[in-house]
């Protein structure tokens, strides 16, 4: 006889805590492999890790960006982005200028963030997180739209504190010149 498995209690996903998260707060908790948890204004962002088509389009675009990256860029995977002290994301991909940094990579020298939409993500990622960027200045955002029957990218850059689409995917293959030319195969 197998005796039943035993699940944690809700409770203990994440500790009990009154008010508003800290950055402090987010930065102790353990190391989760199963989720990612985002700090805006106070309150996290709790979402699983992507499907594994999710994580087909994420490394198809990483392996794109990085065999474009010019030497001043450097493409990366899931990085801790600072966006201010009451605000830290965690986007798919980003492109950024290599500099020394510790657990939070300072948002001044993010390039282009990349979001692969998925239904836990979908809604924060066309609207709060493509407002969040905005707001921090961030020039490039990529958003990938895995639900069509060909998969849909659409590069935005920031103009006047807006973002204005500039480059959309023709056939599950977006061409663009910037933040530097690179052609993204989905």
């Amino acid at each position: 006889m197998a005796a039943p498995a035993e699940t944690a209690p809700a409770q203990y996903l994440l500790p009990r805590h009154a008010g508003p998260w800290s950055l402090d707060d987010v930065l102790s908790l353990p190391e989760d492999n199963s989720q990612r948890i985002e700090l805006v204004d106070g309150m996290l962002l709790v979402s699983p890790l992507g499907s594994y088509r999710h994580q087909q389009l994420v490394a198809r675009a990483f392996r794109c960006l990085v065999g474009a990256c010019p030497v001043a860029f450097e493409a990366t995977i899931e990085l801790n982005v600072l966006l201010s002290s009451g605000r830290l994301v965690i986007p798919d991909f980003t492109i950024v200028r290599p500099r020394e940094a510790g657990v939070l990579f300072p948002v001044s020298d993010v390039v282009l963030v990349g979001e692969v939409f998925s239904p836990s993500t979908r809604l924060n990622d066309q609207g709060l997180k493509r407002d969040l960027y905005a707001q921090a200045g961030i020039e490039y955002y990529l958003m990938v739209d895995p639900e069509p029957r060909v998969v849909e990218a659409t590069l935005l850059e920031l103009q006047d504190g807006e973002y204005v689409e500039i480059a959309v995917s023709k056939g599950g293959v977006l061409e663009t010149e910037r933040p530097f030319p690179v052609t993204i195969t989905f």
